[in-house]
């Protein structure tokens, strides 16, 4: 189980993040970006599963409080109109810097060398800006579906994606302009639809979650550990 810590942008802006220790020495530091709904149990899960069974540092920021502090929803019914209506408020300039902020959350990744960024659908577009920008050693990203917008910036450290074949808000036709800009890039494309991750939605994907995972972790284990 994880602790709540308070976060320092640039711009003098408080964040919270769920922070979990590992048990084991670190093998490094990763962290974890959010979906559309907050810190929410999912993303605790991971966290959690990142450092509890992987051995890492792991920090996840709570990007939405800039809006409305402590956002923990569901996929389902009013929990996903209200996360639609706080995207549409959401600025993701200002989201990378909370992200550098918890990249470079010293108390939090004490005695860590090299720290990596994994997210997923609004997380993973996020991942990739950190790659162009932050100063990490790895990043990946799940079925980010504003990654295409952002095609002129260039990864400067290792980038895994996963993408869903079926994924009816991620055209193929984007991930193949990825694949086309950035050749170097790491792209994964699974038998599944958007979000196959999110274990207890409709959406999850056992079998392609499992095997998103595996390459993950192998990833990370290389560029980190």
């Amino acid at each position: 189980m994880g602790e709540m810590v308070q976060l320092h942008a640039k711009d003098g802006h408080v964040l919270d993040a769920y922070v979990v220790q590992p048990g084991v020495p670190a093998k490094g530091g990763v962290v974890i970006l959010q979906e559309i709904f907050g810190v929410s149990a999912h993303i605790r899960a991971v966290a959690d599963r990142f450092a509890d069974d992987d051995g890492f540092v792991v920090v996840a920021p709570s990007l939405f409080d800039r809006i409305e502090r402590g956002v923990d929803l569901t996929d389902e019914g009013e929990d996903r109109q209200r996360a639609m209506a706080l995207l549409a408020k959401f600025d993701i300039e200002k989201a990378v810097d909370d992200v550098a902020a918890a990249v470079q959350c010293e108390r939090c990744f004490r005695n860590v060398k090299k720290i990596g960024v994994v997210g997923y659908c609004l997380g993973g577009t996020l991942a990739w800006l950190s790659a162009a920008r932050l100063p990490i050693h790895a990043a990946v990203g799940y079925y980010g579906g504003r990654i295409s917008q952002y095609l002129a910036e260039q990864p400067k450290v290792p980038m895994m994606l996963h993408f869903g074949e079926l994924d009816t808000h991620i055209p193929q036709s984007e991930v193949d302009a990825i694949a086309k800009a950035h050749p170097k890039v790491q792209i994964y494309r699974y038998p599944s639809g958007h979000a196959f991750n999110r274990e207890g939605s409709a959406a999850y994907s056992a079998a392609c979650a499992r095997r998103a995972r595996e390459r993950t972790l192998a990833f990370l284990n290389l560029h980190l550990a």
